[in-house]
């Protein structure tokens, strides 16, 4: 009797690349079955036709510098990328390519940066920063975290540890999701009420993925519609908030932000939130901790060990061949 042969789009994984030396090496004996290749982008995959290439593990940095670089790896059943968010990926391959991402890994960081941002605002310790390069003594009440109403928009994974870390800090804290539901930690609103919800928080802190749904969600009105002095923090992707609007708040004086993500990004030379007095700005370093790579190699070396057995990836966004 005559073995069957696996469909094409089911069959095992067995040559991945991955975009540095150090994954490489590091994920080497993750599965017998896979060939775990380097393929850094700059130049040709080492030592293999990218059309034999099955997966392609993207360079942390994202997709900014890889338009058309996908092109030869006409075979490709899996993209995965290094971070959380997947926006623009889609747009790197065909279809019917899964795309799977490191969700998970960086929820505990982007956490604490978010929380972090918060606290330095609420706090004025960039103030602080920038009366000390002066030499300025200058004593000042702010308003602090304790007792603040934040407003979290985006109930996912981030989202999850970035609420349990706000509970230690005594706040009130509403969250909001795509839809309105009840889960085991209460009722979530939906994002159609931001505006709504907007004039009774202090703090609005976003971390929701980037989509056609979610650019502008914190737009010109929800932003008029907080109390005057409320904070903005912004984890998520830079067109999740509205830029231009949220500028002319924060140079009026009305709001203030503490930005890990812009739009665009980097924000241009000169732009007015460089030098606003209620603006913090830290360069996207939102998962990007010590904490990262051994995050990151643990969970790749989990999904190449399932791939080569043939079995489903985790934290799949777009199911390709495993549909």
């Amino acid at each position: 009797m005559t073995t069957p042969v696996p469909d094409a789009d089911h069959r095992p994984v067995r040559t991945l690349s991955v975009p540095t030396a150090e994954l490489r090496d590091a994920l080497a004996d993750a599965s017998p079955q896979v060939d775990v290749v380097l393929w850094d982008f700059d130049h040709a995959p080492d030592g293999v036709d990218p059309a034999h290439l099955d997966a392609v593990v993207l360079p942390y940095t994202g997709e900014a510098d890889l338009a058309g670089a996908l092109a030869a790896a006409t075979n490709l059943k899996l993209v995965h990328t290094q971070s959380t968010g997947y926006d623009g990926v889609a747009g790197l391959v065909g279809p019917d390519v899964a795309i799977a991402t490191a969700a998970g890994v960086h929820a505990a960081a982007t956490a604490e940066l978010a929380v972090g941002l918060a606290l330095a605002s609420l706090r004025g310790i960039d103030d602080a920063v920038r009366q000390q390069a002066e030499g300025v003594w200058r004593s000042a009440r702010y308003p602090g975290l304790a007792d603040r109403r934040v407003l979290l928009v985006g109930v996912g994974g981030i989202g999850r540890q970035i609420l349990r870390r706000l509970e230690t800090f005594e706040t009130e804290i509403t969250r909001v999701g795509s839809v309105a539901r009840d889960d085991e930690r209460g009722h979530v609103h939906g994002s159609d009420e931001l505006e709504e919800l907007a004039p009774h928080h202090d703090v609005v802190i976003v971390i929701t993925p980037l989509t056609d749904s979610t650019r502008g969600l914190i737009g010109r009105r929800v932003l008029a519609a907080l109390p005057d002095g409320a904070l903005v923090v912004n984890v998520a992707r830079g067109p999740v908030v509205d830029t231009e609007a949220l500028t002319r708040e924060v140079i009026a004086s009305r709001l203030r932000a503490a930005l890990d993500v812009v739009d665009p990004e980097p924000l241009p030379s000169g732009h007015p939130l460089w030098s606003a007095p209620g603006a913090l700005i830290t360069p996207h370093n939102g998962g990007n901790t010590g904490a990262f790579p051994p995050r990151i190699r643990a969970l790749l070396h989990r999904q190449i060990r399932v791939l080569g057995e043939g079995g489903e990836p985790d934290n799949l966004v777009r199911r390709g061949p495993w549909q």
